[in-house]
């Protein structure tokens, strides 16, 4: 449940079939305008799916600083502090606990875990926001992850969720 201050926001009234797509399917596209919520309203509508499981959600930013931004402001609306439920990993810096289920990250971040697990097996959604602004980091995160995906995901499918403005 988000608070009753996000429901005028213009993604509420996507979120049943955005939910319901993603548990159909494994990728998605969302195109909304800036402001409508998309960066802060839909990683917490996902946060109860069933799919989820155990498994985190990431979302790359293209900066620092709106990860930091991201993370922060999701935090607020769920009444915690940073690094609990949400949390964020950036060059030289990260607020994350053992707690934390959604990580808002950079796509140096995500580059080095791909590295690591190719297979992304602890997270079950990544979420590449403002890729209107792509670049070669973050397409190359996305062919990384549908590669890792079909190469050496072990656990139910990676969901691969695309916003733009």
């Amino acid at each position: 449940m988000l608070p009753d201050q996000l429901q005028d926001l213009p993604i509420q009234e996507i979120l049943a079939e955005l939910a319901l797509r993603l548990r159909q399917g494994n990728e998605l596209v969302v195109q909304a305008p800036p402001g409508a919520g998309k960066t802060t309203v839909v990683p917490l509508a996902l946060l109860r799916e069933p799919w989820l499981g155990e498994r985190k959600i990431l979302i790359l930013e293209p900066r620092r600083m709106a990860a930091r931004a991201a993370a922060s402001r999701m935090a607020h609306m769920l009444g915690e502090s940073v690094g609990q439920t949400v949390g964020y990993r950036i060059r030289l810096d990260s607020c994350v606990s053992a707690r934390t289920r959604i990580e808002v990250i950079t796509e140096g971040i995500l580059a080095r875990q791909l590295q690591r697990d190719p297979g992304l097996e602890d997270v079950a959604l990544v979420i590449f926001d403002e890729f209107h602004e792509r670049n070669l980091d973050s397409e190359l995160c996305l062919a990384l992850c549908l590669q890792g995906r079909e190469l050496f995901r072990e656990g139910p499918p990676l969901k691969l969720l695309v916003m733009s403005a």
